[in-house]
């Protein structure tokens, strides 16, 4: 999976619209090796980048949990601290 794409789900606040399009468009780059595409290819990666947002924003909104939601504030830190145990 792509570093770069973060879990959208259980957060509170929920995941915004700029943050699950985000997600969208680096997931068609990893998918289509392109970070930004020629002008031919364009339309088409457009328009992958709006499937996968609304596919993304369905999954979200369809899925259930119990357990408690995640703090932002929280779960970046952790990610600080694993990134500075891993790298030094």
């Amino acid at each position: 999976m792509c570093r770069n794409i973060k879990t959208l789900f259980n957060f509170e606040p929920p995941a915004t619209e700029d943050e699950i399009h985000a997600s969208a468009i680096q997931f068609v780059r990893k998918l289509s090796g392109f970070s930004r595409p020629s002008q031919a290819n364009e339309a088409a990666f457009d328009l992958a980048v709006a499937e996968v947002s609304e596919a993304a924003r369905k999954l979200l909104t369809s899925l259930h949990t119990h357990a408690p939601a995640r703090d932002r504030e929280i779960e970046a830190e952790k990610a600080k601290e694993r990134s500075r145990l891993r790298f030094g």
